[in-house]
């Protein structure tokens, strides 16, 4: 059984929330019972979550397996420089 409710929404809300159901074919109500249920079952998960683990993969750098020999380059280059 639904629950009646009742909201206040400034003239401007009111208006462009009106449009929008409009545009999806639906009631301002259905609108806001979307939006609420929306709200309430949480962010949604868009893509593959194993991409995460690519974010840093440039495709071929040894940065992770050669870090050591880059800074003690780096340090002895600037010891150079002196």
């Amino acid at each position: 059984m639904m629950q009646r409710t009742q909201i206040t929404l400034d003239p401007t809300e009111h208006r462009r929330a009106r449009r929008r159901a409009a545009e999806l074919g639906i009631s301002l109500a259905e609108y806001v019972r979307r939006l609420v249920r929306q709200d309430l079952e949480g962010p949604t998960v868009h893509g593959d979550p194993m991409s995460l683990f690519a974010l840093g993969d440039s495709g071929g750098s040894d940065v992770s397996t050669a870090k050591d020999a880059y800074v003690a380059e780096a340090i002895a280059s600037v010891r150079r420089s002196r």
